[in-house]
């Protein structure tokens, strides 16, 4: 089987690596489609995965359309010398028109919510949308669940143990508290009306927790020059084990917040984003979504000062991990057997 993937997240690349780890051990040939955004292109050469690039995109609205017919064009051409028996894609309106062109089948994965636009834009090209079982939003007769989380398909015990050595390139001692906070850009289509930080909520936040415990920030955009010295500074495909061993994360991106409810990292979202699996965690008592600056440093306080946060969080993330099944696994399934294994997920659907 030839697999073809679009990636245009950094996150993305995460999704999909022992995906394609395993179905390229069991003989089938992968290949992903690329937007060169961030750190995209790093990670997928630190994890020797096959890619091409389908160039650049843009921040402004107006070029993203003209984006998306450009990128359409470039994967079909793709497409036709790599011969793909199918599409996959992470909410991609991309994959999901370039096969539906080409007449080859694709499935979208999605745990977006509010992504409505690229919902528009790939719903009617695809027959199978995959979604977390908390999913709240219902999708129609295209829609599967599975019972999972999307970060656990690289997170999961099966795939990730956190690497110690990564205190090393922090200079952070055994033992000692540290805190990552995280702050995104606002520029996908999904994000463009949520609030996060203010830039004056940023400056107090670090600095208040700087006189107590060591702070490092990880960026999607430029960093505040009064803010550089927190920079981290690390490889990108250590951020995983950075966050294992902090005592507590701050951020504004879902993906990250998610990520540390996945390895019992205690984490605050500074976002007003709402979703199903925001709701989940929340109700599992791993997640804290606060809006408010000085609500979001009094309950930073509160995790760093104690002892009982972190054991706590691991606790309630076994439990998760003991009743959720490993994405991977399911993913490498759902395409071998696709599409005989839709019919059978309808059908047990139905018994339900």
């Amino acid at each position: 089987m030839r697999v073809l993937i679009d990636i245009g997240h950094p996150a993305h690349v995460h999704y999909f690596k022992y995906f394609i780890k395993i179905m390229t051990e069991k003989g089938h040939e992968c290949l992903i489609v690329a937007r060169n955004r961030g750190i995209v292109f790093e990670l997928i050469k630190k994890f020797q995965l096959p890619f091409v690039s389908r160039g650049t995109g843009s921040k402004k609205m107006i070029v993203k359309m003209f984006y998306l017919l450009k990128a359409d064009l470039k994967m079909i051409k793709i497409a036709k010398k790599f011969k793909p028996d199918i599409f996959l894609g992470f909410g991609s309106m991309y994959a999901a028109q370039a096969a539906w062109f080409l007449r080859k089948p694709s499935i979208i994965f999605n745990d977006t919510e509010n992504a409505k636009l690229g919902q528009m834009l790939y719903k009617p090209f695809t027959k199978t949308i995959c979604t977390p079982s908390c999913f709240s939003e219902d999708l129609g007769k295209k829609q599967i669940n599975f019972n999972g989380f999307i970060e656990l398909s690289y997170l999961h015990p099966n795939y990730f143990k956190p690497d110690e050595s990564v205190l090393d390139l922090l200079k952070v001692k055994p033992g000692e508290k540290y805190v990552i906070i995280r702050f995104i850009s606002f520029n996908a289509f999904h994000d463009l009306t949520l609030k996060g930080f203010s830039l004056e909520e940023k400056k107090k936040l670090v600095h208040t927790l700087s006189k107590i415990v060591k702070v490092f920030i990880s960026s999607e955009g430029e960093i505040d020059d009064e803010l550089k010295e927190f920079e981290l500074d690390i490889p990108p495909d250590r951020l995983h084990d950075a966050l294992a061993f902090s005592c507590l994360h701050i951020g504004e991106g879902v993906t990250t917040t998610s990520e540390c409810a996945m390895m019992g990292t205690p984490n605050i979202l500074v976002n007003s984003y709402k979703s199903g699996i925001c709701d989940e965690l929340k109700q599992r008592g791993l997640l804290f979504q606060i809006l408010n600056g000085d609500e979001v440093i009094e309950k930073a306080l509160e995790i760093i000062k104690s002892d009982n946060f972190r054991t706590e969080f691991m606790k309630r993330t076994a439990q998760l991990i003991e009743e959720k099944i490993d994405p991977t696994k399911f993913f490498v399934w759902l395409v071998e057997n696709y599409p005989k294994s839709v019919k059978i997920l309808k059908s047990q659907e139905q018994k339900t």
